[in-house]
């Protein structure tokens, strides 16, 4: 294996990993706030209770997060020193911002929480939870400007062979920029609502003490995930009509398209000869794909063979076709995952309004294992948006075989990938473990009059 390709597997492993965390720890900032929120408003202890309890393994989670996305920012300069060259002046403006301020914001108002409680009043506890949650977000916000860069490059002009910013707030109102975070936090509030209504489905199997807390975490979990799943859906549809005018290549390989077609018909499923470009067995739905795309069940829809062509005069000889079956299979991954988390939620709902979840054994179990659904939707649409770029690491103005480093080598690539790979599988088990650990151990009501233990 040469050096590029090992390049972009430890990135790819190094990304997913700490992607496994990201989401939970924006998703359930909010909803730790919210509840803490509802314990000033109500004056609850309960309340309290459950946001001690859940702000423990959120701050597990959080340092983990922390620990996996360092190593990312390295790598920029040492594997992909070129793309740094070529990119830096526009790449490394929103990711300064992010550590010094969305981060730093993040941090310090967390240690002030951890150490806030009983020496701030409710009021100003609660507020300092919630500037915690927005620095968490924010933080979002400014990867997302940059990665929308590479996705849509705006503001820029190209200097010495190098791309350089004109416009700083070209970058902050980049239309893709303002599709794309929607999504991610949308998924980042179903993650937080699956992992709460999880953990509290346990307890109420095993029928826990203090049963009552649990309920009410389970409808929190559930309502909080039903508005993130729906919102994905929702905004994942308008994210779709938009990739079809910015990027219509990736389009073209989630759905196999390999022809132009209006109307266009939508992939059921597809074994296609990706190398002679053509199926070999499809099902699909008449029309469906220009109703995706347009709200109307015709209008044109470009196929991979056509964009091929128009990238070739456009850009130059070349292969400007993604990989289609990564791009095929984790597009409906994720779109899958995402309806049958829909599904779940649905009869989770249904089961709280006729007051029965403690006698729905199934579906408990269910909603415990579905922790993993919205994890797999995230990576695989994370894998997904990458990947269908290709072979763009900055669209139609760097390849990624023109982004890696050309001083290091592929054995040292190769180490460092087994090192990261190895090392991070570690720390994924030590934060499964701990979060399972006090996940279980459940929570303490204080007796009357007695101050709540703390969580942390």
């Amino acid at each position: 294996m040469d050096a590029l390709l090992l390049a972009r597997l430890q990135f790819a492993i190094v990304t997913v990993y700490h992607f496994f965390f990201v989401p939970l720890t924006l998703g359930l900032s909010v909803l730790i706030a919210l509840m803490e929120s509802r314990y000033v408003t109500s004056g609850d202890p309960r309340y309290k209770t459950m946001t001690k309890f859940w702000g423990k393994l959120f701050l597990i989670n959080f340092a983990m997060g922390v620990a996996t996305g360092i190593v990312q920012e390295f790598q920029f300069g040492m594997n992909w020193s070129e793309y740094s060259r070529f990119m830096g002046d526009i790449f490394g403006a929103p990711l300064a911002i992010e550590a010094l301020l969305a981060f730093y914001m993040e941090s310090v108002f967390l240690g002030v929480w951890i150490f806030g409680w009983n020496k701030l009043s409710p009021k100003l506890h609660a507020t300092v939870m919630w500037l915690v949650a927005i620095g968490s977000n924010l933080s979002a916000v400014w990867i997302l400007a940059a990665n929308s860069f590479m996705q849509q490059p705006v503001g820029y002009a190209l200097r010495n062979g190098r791309a350089e910013m004109t416009d700083f707030f070209a970058l902050l109102t980049n239309e893709h920029l303002w599709i794309q975070w929607p999504h991610v936090f949308a998924s980042a509030v179903a993650t937080a609502g699956f992992f709460v209504a999880g953990i509290s489905a346990w307890h109420l199997l095993r029928k826990s003490d203090n049963l009552e807390i649990f309920r009410r975490s389970f409808r929190w979990g559930v309502v909080y995930g039903l508005v993130g799943t729906v919102l994905v859906i929702l905004v994942g549809h308008t994210q779709a009509q938009y990739m079809i005018r910015v990027q219509p290549m990736k389009m073209a390989a989630a759905e196999a398209l390999w022809n132009t077609e209006d109307p266009a018909a939508m992939s059921l499923f597809t074994i296609g000869n990706e190398k002679e470009r053509r199926d070999v067995f499809a099902i699909r739905i008449p029309g469906a794909l220009s109703f995706l795309v347009y709200n109307r069940f015709s209008g044109e829809v470009r196929g991979i063979n056509q964009l091929q062509d128009e990238y070739e005069q456009t850009y130059g000889p070349g292969d400007y076709v993604p990989p289609v079956a990564v791009s095929y299979w984790t597009f409906r991954i994720m779109v899958g995952a995402g309806f049958l988390m829909l599904l779940l939620l649905l009869f989770s709902l249904r089961a709280i309004m006729k007051d029965d979840v403690v006698d729905s054994p199934r579906l408990l179990r269910l909603m415990l294992w579905a922790i993993g659904l919205p994890i797999l939707a995230n990576s695989t649409g994370w894998i997904f948006t990458e990947m269908a770029r290709q072979p763009w690491i900055v669209f139609g103005l760097q390849r990624t075989s023109d982004a890696v480093s050309n001083t290091v080598g592929a054995g040292e690539v190769a180490f460092s990938l087994v090192v990261f790979t190895l090392l991070y599988a570690v720390l994924m088990i030590v934060d499964v473990k701990l979060l399972t650990r006090y996940a279980r151990v459940g929570v303490v009501e204080p007796a009357p009059g007695a101050e709540a233990p703390q969580a942390v």
